[in-house]
């Protein structure tokens, strides 16, 4: 296959922003540092660091800088890139903590070559990383994603959310278990949850008329144990929750209150502490430009396959945070149920002909939208109920 350069000349030195750029391959044992200077054409240097190694990053960068002042007789500012991963956003704020600028890339917002099998190496990576970070330097649009790095109260608020969803996980997997030991036995209809399980396993007689084995019942005694645990978490982070949604007049202090859209998604019927925290801590925080960004945040933006004759929809691309798109899906099928005189709501039955699976996604969408707007702009949703005063 033929391609039409239209320069001999190497690319990296065709462009010249009078900066030393450098991306971060983090992995758990090493950090890759890919750096190209000015004064230094083409030429790629890489360095590894040991892990946490922030003195040691820094003693990097401060090198970089001394050898482009000894090649050009100027000083270069350093700008850096970085995959989100793992290592979360520590990095990116102790560099922009010490002047550096930095940007934190989604590394599947990168594009590939499809010509053969992908080779994978840090070095490839790193090198990766530094054309995508040269490229949007240059303004080219739609190169990469850059990642909006929360705020580190942001960031800690949704914690409660998250930790909930888990330890809810973990209850269901130690429900099911005990469930399923005792169903072994002929045993039905046994619960867990209520409040009366340890008595209730006691009077407990299996199928065939006898009681529950000792080591079994020692068995889901000490699932019991872990349960009754999980149960006291899930409240105290519950309580937690609350808190944080409390509105101006309850809360401890002004600084503690709740911002005043969670109390205007409260004040929505269907809308409860759960959903309201989800809502606010994964999407609504944040800043968006317009209905098609927060759509594509959540993974609820549609994917069009048009070419020629062929158009028809892929569905949702599912890019986005899946826990408000999860949260979204759920939603808008109680959105149905509670707001039934909603413009929304009368639109979902309309289209609701064509499919209901489909149909409830592209609710969730505008659904998500239209509360989005309701928020930042006080744009109320069309027939939409407030819950009645207490």
């Amino acid at each position: 296959m033929l391609h039409d350069h239209s320069s001999d000349e190497p690319a990296a030195i065709r462009t010249q922003f009078g900066a030393i750029f450098v991306s971060l391959e983090l992995s758990r044992s090493t950090w890759l540092v890919t750096s190209l200077s000015p004064g230094n054409g083409e030429k790629m240097s890489k360095h590894t660091v040991t892990v946490g190694d922030m003195a040691g990053l820094l003693a990097r960068f401060s090198e970089l800088k001394r050898k482009a002042m000894t090649r050009t007789g100027k000083s270069y500012p350093i700008i850096v890139i970085q995959e989100a991963g793992l290592d979360g956003f520590w990095i990116h704020r102790a560099l922009q903590g010490e002047g550096i600028e930095s940007h934190v890339v989604d590394a599947a917002s990168i594009a590939t070559s499809r010509r053969r099998r992908r080779a994978k190496t840090d070095k490839i990576d790193g090198e990766g990383l530094l054309r995508a970070l040269l490229a949007y330097k240059r303004g080219e649009p739609r190169v990469c994603a850059m990642v909006i790095a929360p705020s580190p109260e942001a960031e800690d608020r949704r914690r409660i959310c998250r930790e909930r969803k888990t330890l809810i996980g973990e209850r269901v997997t130690h429900v099911n278990r005990i469930k399923g030991l005792l169903f072994s036995q002929g045993v039905s209809a046994y619960v867990p949850l209520r409040r009366d399980r340890r008595a209730r396993l006691e009077e407990l007689r299996t199928g065939d008329g006898r009681a529950v084995p000792a080591h079994l019942k020692a068995q889901i005694s000490r699932e019991l144990d872990r349960l009754e645990l999980l149960l006291a978490q899930i409240k105290a982070i519950e309580a937690e929750r609350d808190a944080l949604l409390a509105p101006a007049d309850k809360a401890a202090s002004v600084e503690a209150a709740a911002p005043q859209p969670v109390a205007m998604l409260l004040a929505l019927k269907g809308l409860g502490p759960d959903f309201t925290s989800v809502l606010w801590s994964e999407g609504l925080s944040r800043q968006f430009s317009n209905r098609r960004q927060i759509a594509s945040y959540a993974g609820l933006a549609p994917t069009p396959w048009r070419s020629g004759s062929i158009a028809h929809e892929q569905g949702v691309s599912k890019a986005g945070n899946p826990r408000l798109r999860t949260t979204m899906i759920q939603l808008a099928w109680l959105w149905v149920r509670h707001q039934p005189q909603s413009a929304l709501t009368l639109w979902f039955h309309e289209q609701s002909k064509r499919g209901r699976k489909t149909a409830i996604v592209a609710l969730a969408r505008k659904l998500l939208v239209a509360l989005w707007k309701y928020v930042t702009a006080g744009v109320v949703i069309e027939g939409a109920v407030m819950k009645v005063a207490t």
